[in-house]
């Protein structure tokens, strides 16, 4: 007799930050549920980055609606199915609308938590939290090695952000990029890869100038974000801002180093034993009392210097020297056949 499916609803958050750091619950639900089937509901940002979860049924791409009829739309989508598991990261009413076996729902806390310890608590987990974690298939992982493939060190950055207030600047990335691997720096002779979205291409022109053209892998609007994800699997750091891309980063395993001003790290640091955040000489409470709302249009970095953040990125590669290659990956089974 065939097992029966265990069907799980997943939605994820809208923003790929939010959505990469409760990623690791679905690895954990796909280890540790019997033949579960996953549907996952998504923004058009994030549902790329589930593309290749085993036991993936279906990915529901859900797009705001006035006066919130996006949830009645996927209300309607979902009503008619058993569920055996509702997993809500965006605390909507749908799971006790829908009824399943068990519900995971977002509550929001009155101790502010790092963010993958908040996803943790949906499923009991706060206290060995779950680290952010991608599927990926052979033919992506392929598609990252052949991205890759050449001589030296790679060093990643991420200059942009969703927010000018987040964003150092791009010629201090170009400087820094010529610090770290030019002659003399700790990544003498290595490659340079910026990544970035459709939209960051002129912001990340100055630093994509920053090494010769034979040792540049432009990833800026390139690529989707899997193959994004599994190519930062092999670079040596990653430098950017607090940003998905960087969040990406540290769940690949990247020693990884966010630049923060009005950000929070307590809540957002990239997560990992090789992720660190750096930031400048005000705190993240200096930055809510100059700008309450955070939504002034002026850079707020502009007190991060690029001699902290090369010495920060110096030390985090002396502590991950010794650290043993990251291991190919197990590709996805993506095989969706009943």
């Amino acid at each position: 007799m065939a097992a029966r499916r265990f069907s799980i609803l997943f939605i994820t958050q809208s923003r790929i930050g939010d959505a990469v750091l409760s990623s690791g619950l679905v690895k954990a639900l796909a280890e540790e549920v019997e033949d579960a089937r996953f549907t996952i509901v998504a923004s058009e940002l994030t549902a790329p980055l589930f593309a290749e979860v085993p036991g993936l049924e279906r990915i529901i791409v859900m797009e705001k609606r006035p006066g919130g009829a996006h949830w009645f739309h996927l209300w309607r989508r979902a009503r008619l199915r058993r569920w055996g598991l509702v997993v809500d990261l965006r605390g909507s009413p749908l799971a006790s609308v829908l009824q399943p076996r068990r519900r995971a729902v977002h509550r929001r806390s009155d101790t502010p938590v790092h963010k993958v310890i908040e996803a943790a608590r949906l499923l009991k987990m706060e206290e060995t939290p779950p680290s952010p974690y991608l599927f990926t298939s052979e033919a992506t992982e392929a598609r990252a090695d052949a991205l890759t493939a050449g001589e030296g060190p790679i060093l990643a950055v991420g200059p942009c952000a969703n927010w000018i207030g987040k964003t150092w600047p791009a010629e201090r990335f170009a400087r820094l990029a010529h610090l770290l691997l030019d002659a003399g720096g700790p990544l003498a002779g290595g490659r340079l890869m910026v990544v970035g979205g459709p939209d960051d291409r002129r912001a990340a022109g100055a630093v994509l100038s920053a090494a010769p053209r034979e040792r540049v892998i432009d990833l800026v609007g390139r690529e989707d974000l899997l193959t994004v994800y599994s190519a930062l699997k092999r670079v040596r750091l990653f430098i950017g801002c607090d940003s998905g891309l960087m969040h990406l980063a540290a769940a690949a395993g990247a020693p990884t180093l966010g630049l923060f001003g009005p950000s929070d790290e307590r809540l957002y640091a990239p997560w990992g034993p090789h992720a660190k955040a750096v930031r400048g000489s005000r705190d993240f409470e200096t930055f809510k009392r100059i700008d309450p709302r955070l939504d002034q249009e002026i850079s707020h970095m502009m007190d991060l210097g690029i001699d902290t953040v090369a010495r920060a990125a110096t030390e985090l590669l002396a502590q991950t020297a010794d650290e043993p290659p990251i291991p190919s990956p197990t590709h996805a089974d993506t095989d969706q056949d009943d």
